[in-house]
Formats: C-alpha cells, structure tokens, sequence
C-alpha cells in the first residue's frame, strides 16, 4: 500500500538572494491537502498553518529584497525568533500534522527553487533533525502546470494561467498570506484536466 502524503504549501520572506550572506526574514506553512495513495483530497489551507518571522543571521541585506516582505529588520533583530527555535518550531508542527493525517509532509512552492533553497538551508543548518522533507520531498508548482497545459516552463506563469486556477485570496507578501493562496492554487491544478479543453 502507498504511503500517504500531505502537501505543504510554503513561501519565504528573505533581505537577500541566498541563504548564509543573507537572512531569512519570515516563513509560512499551510496544509493543502493529502492524499492516500489513491486520490488527492483537498483541505482548508488555513486551517493547519505555521508561521514564523526570524532574527537577521547576518548583517549584509539588500534593501530592495527587504522592502518586498514589508518587514522592519531593525525590528526583526529586536523580536524575530532565533532561527533555531522558529525551524524547531516547524519540524515539532510538521510532525504533529503527520501524525494527525497519518502522512509524510511534502513541500509545494511557486517556484520551487527560491523557497525550497532558503527552507531547506534553515532546516539543514538550524534544526536538531534537519529537513522533514529530506532532501527532495518537494513538488514546483510551476512545472506541475506546464505538464498539465503542456506548455513551456518559461512561460507557465501565473499570468498565463486560466483564472479559474488561481485564487480568491490576495498576494500580500505577507508569506503566510501567500502559502494559503499558493495552496489554492495547487489544489485548483491536481483537479483539473489541463489542455487546451481546460484553459
């Protein structure tokens, strides 16, 4: 029998391009659905959701980078969770829905390369048991799109999808905000058809 799996939608807040230089600034974790082996069945993405603002692991930043998460850095030095206890924190939450869905998480990004570098660094560096989703437990929903409309990578953005794909919800850059609607958005793609017929 298959193991069952849960998909975790994810969006990362960063002062810069990469982890180490620079820092992550918060992160938001949302529940988008399971599936058993057999079928995928969407759940609410803001009903199960973590979400973290960390301190500022280095002093270099890219003022551009950070105005885009809208966060003060002077403010997440002050308030912003040591990364050991915000990653801790999502591996100990992570955990807990597994056992509540009887699942292994796996990662869900828009792309997935941006968020699943920062993620997966912080894990690897700053939580005691690494990352939860090992190192390739992941799925980029903008490939997951370009397979079911057939289209090119370089050109299945959200500007090119169906609206009925995308979400009510605003892109606030607020990263939970944003992992909720990215959630939608992936349930919307594992129920449809994809293909022309579809768009």
């Amino acid at each position: 029998m298959a193991k069952a799996e849960f998909y975790v939608s994810a969006d990362v807040e960063a002062d810069g391009p990469v982890p180490g230089p620079f820092s992550m600034s918060s992160f938001g974790l949302a529940v988008a659905g399971v599936h058993d082996g057999t079928a995928f069945k969407p759940l609410d993405p803001a009903e199960r959701t973590f979400y973290a603002e960390l301190k500022p692991i280095s002093d270099t930043y890219d003022p551009q980078a950070l105005a885009v998460g809208g966060l003060d850095r002077d403010r997440l030095a002050r308030e912003g969770q040591d990364p050991e206890r915000a990653m801790n924190g999502a591996a100990a939450w992570l955990a807990s829905v597994s056992r509540e869905l009887e699942a292994t998480p796996v990662f869900i990004a828009y792309p997935l390369g941006y968020d699943w570098m920062w993620m997966y660094w912080y894990f690897m560096r700053f939580a005691t048991g690494g990352s939860p989703f090992g190192h390739s437990r992941c799925v980029d929903i903008k490939t997951l799109y370009a397979a079911k409309a057939g289209t090119p990578v370089s050109e299945s953005t959200k500007r090119s999808m169906p609206s009925h794909l995308l979400s009510s919800r605003p892109h606030t850059h607020n990263a939970l905000d944003d992992a909720i609607e990215q959630g939608e958005l992936y349930q919307n793609l594992m129920r449809w058809d994809g293909g022309a017929e579809g768009r």
